[in-house]
């Protein structure tokens, strides 16, 4: 297999993205697809299926990667409540369908990015090693000797699920996921767009804190939320780096110091903290690293 590329599928909430790259991580050709999460999980897989054979007619491909958000496992998918249907799949066995007698890996995005980082990106060497992910959800991934803490229900890392408050007793259970809606990127954008009173991005909130009192306000607030969380997961883990990935780490000037002086202030031994390599691509980076691992 070692002149076959390697087919990355990235399933997300807003886009798929598809790529197909060697075995040192180098992304040869790539296409992306809107998820049209409306319109139900069977549309976007199909629709993906059909892109990703486009993509891959004139090579080999000698593996295929496959990451979602959730709990992605062979037979189903669990956490996953943002398309329709999506629990439903059995993703694995469609996409195999699709490359017979290729050799199909699923996984959980973050995790894989993890992976695409410790492989070829900033995690490289280190150990323990944590992924941050800040995007649209939050998430995160521990890696101990490069391999990847799954849990035992493939659930570690699923720091949007963390409590924020004594009185949050429900969480999980009441159909909350307390830290992401407060602030993870979709949580955050909420807030700011009921606050100011128009429609605002998380990364549209980034930007107006360097100039607007109250959405800095909001932003110094959340971050002191998350760095708090970023720390007990370093107290809890003693890694020797983190990486931030995910879509808020394009505010990585406003990002990376509070999270930095959270870490060296309440950390008996602080861990490097860099911003990821793999900025757009590394879900799509991990699904061919899953891919490479499960050879």
């Amino acid at each position: 297999m070692s002149d076959d590329l390697i087919l990355g599928i990235d399933f997300g909430g807003t886009k798929v993205a598809l790529g197909l790259a060697d075995r040192t991580g180098t992304l040869r050709a790539t296409r992306r697809l809107d998820t049209d999460a409306q319109a139900g999980a069977e549309q976007v897989v199909t629709r993906a299926l059909t892109a990703a054979a486009e993509l891959a007619a004139d090579v080999r491909v000698g593996a295929v990667g496959v990451v979602s958000p959730g709990i992605v496992l062979p037979d189903r998918i669990l956490l996953a409540p943002n398309v329709p249907g999506w629990e439903e799949l059995h993703l694995a066995e469609l996409v195999s369908a699709s490359f017979p007698e290729v050799p199909v890996t699923v996984g959980t995005d973050a995790k894989a990015a993890a992976l695409a980082e410790w492989t070829w990106g900033t995690l490289t060497g280190a150990d323990p090693a944590v992924f941050l992910s800040l995007g649209t959800g939050i998430a995160a991934a521990v890696l101990v000797g490069g391999r990847l803490l799954t849990g035992a229900n493939g659930a570690a890392g699923e720091i949007g699920y963390n409590l924020r408050f004594p009185q949050d007793t429900d969480g999980f259970a009441g159909g909350a996921a307390p830290l992401e809606e407060a602030v993870g990127g979709r949580g955050l954008g909420d807030r700011a767009t009921a606050l100011l009173g128009h429609p605002v991005t998380a990364g549209e909130l980034f930007a107006l804190a360097r100039e607007d009192a109250e959405a800095k306000e909001l932003v110094t607030a959340a971050l002191d939320e998350l760095s708090m969380h970023v720390a007990n997961l370093a107290i809890a883990f003693d890694p020797s780096r983190i990486a931030v990935g995910g879509g808020l780490v394009r505010s990585a000037d406003i990002l990376l110091p509070a999270l930095r002086e959270r870490l060296a202030a309440a950390v008996p031994f602080p861990p490097d903290l860099v911003p990821a390599r793999f900025d757009q691509d590394a879900a799509l980076l991990g699904a061919v690293a899953l891919a490479l691992g499960g050879e």
